[in-house]
């Protein structure tokens, strides 16, 4: 018997704007809109189209935006913080998705992925690994329908001293306005952003990543910068889409903290975002079984709401399953193996690349 697949439909930005708005209660990502596709893009990156996905009744189920990345031994298509389910996600209709995606992209003569990433909420082959994880697991999400006294009464008792510390001590929150945003982040808050990684252990975007976001997402954004004695301290920035905002990007100095300049920096970013009309801000990932390196942002985030949301792993789909798990081997091996064990297996890898390349080229 065949398979039960969903029809597939490459869409055009005006497209996907029609069968959006044809759906205004679902919650649609940013990562996974035109408007991001096109950030993409100008960072040199590879959007491979936004699809849509439909049941036996013509009726979309799903919506997913994919970026093509190419890397060592693999090419790949990931949907960044997708797909988006326009229907019951039940398992059923998720394996059916990833039977189609299959199907899909094995017969797409554009491109030729080792493997499909994205979000699967209910795990279950063909799912597999992944190789390596590419969004986090779970989120706090606070409510912004409430008045403002209420909000801030719902925050626990560390955040709401905290912000009245930072009252206190002088800080102020500035909107910086649009046409200044690369400049001032350029000169005053990509050097916090560095310190903060450096305090912290993790690794930052290189500045044209941050200025490329500011000035092709500008519509979608907001810059806020905490300044104490007219120094910028501690700045975020937001994102907005259709009424759903995120706390995306956020850096502080040491001194910030004294001041507790990140608590009324965040709280100044919720009243004005729920000014706009949002119904809620998600503050990004916190410590889950893959992300334990989540922990230290997580004690701040979780002053702020007790609503933690769980998000969907992210899982391969992989078009040759045996390929897939010669490739996810090699690159284990290379993570975990002494450096002269792994110089030698992957020149063996490159060689029997170039080998089947060369097979390849042979007989076209």
């Amino acid at each position: 018997m065949t398979e039960s697949v969903f029809r597939s439909e490459r869409l055009t930005p005006e497209a996907f704007e029609a069968l959006a708005s044809a759906h205004p209660g679902v919650v649609i990502p940013l990562e996974q809109t035109p408007q991001w596709a096109a950030f993409e893009r100008s960072l040199g990156r590879e959007p491979y189209g936004l699809w849509a996905y439909y049941d036996d009744g013509g009726a979309p189920a799903v919506l997913m935006s994919l970026l093509r990345v190419r890397r060592r031994f693999r090419e790949s298509l990931v949907s960044i913080n997708g797909p988006v389910w326009l229907t019951d996600r039940s398992p059923e209709a998720e394996l059916r998705l990833m039977r189609t995606v299959q199907r899909q992209f094995a017969a797409d003569p554009g491109t030729d992925p080792l493997y499909v990433r994205m979000q699967v909420q209910h795990p279950q082959p063909p799912a597999d690994g992944p190789i390596e994880h590419g969004w986090y697991e779970r989120e706090i999400v606070v409510d912004l329908t409430p008045s403002e006294d209420a909000i801030f009464k719902s925050f626990r008792p560390n955040a709401r001293n905290s912000i009245r510390r930072a009252e206190r001590s002088g800080v102020e929150i500035r909107t910086i306005e649009r046409e200044d945003w690369v400049d001032v982040f350029r000169k005053d808050l990509y050097p916090i952003l560095q310190e903060t990684a450096e305090r912290d252990g993790f690794s930052s975007f290189g500045a044209d990543y941050y200025e490329k976001l500011l000035s092709t997402l500008g519509d979608y954004l907001r810059l806020m910068v905490a300044y104490v004695d007219n120094r910028a301290v501690s700045w975020l920035i937001t994102t907005e889409y259709r009424g759903y905002s995120v706390y995306y990007f956020a850096a502080s100095t040491l001194d910030a903290r004294k001041t507790f300049a990140p608590y009324l920096l965040l709280w100044e970013a919720f009243r004005q975002l729920k000014a706009a009309g949002n119904t809620a801000c998600g503050l990004t990932g916190i410590v889950s079984e893959n992300y334990p390196q989540l922990v230290n942002v997580t004690t701040f985030k979780r002053n702020f709401s007790k609503n933690v949301v769980d998000i969907p792993t992210t899982y391969d789909i992989p078009l040759n399953p045996g390929r897939y798990r010669l490739v996810a081997g090699l690159l284990s091996f290379r993570r975990t193996a002494p450096a002269k064990g792994r110089a030698l297996l992957m020149g063996a890898a490159s060689s029997l690349a170039r080998l089947r390349a060369g097979r390849s080229g042979a007989g076209s």
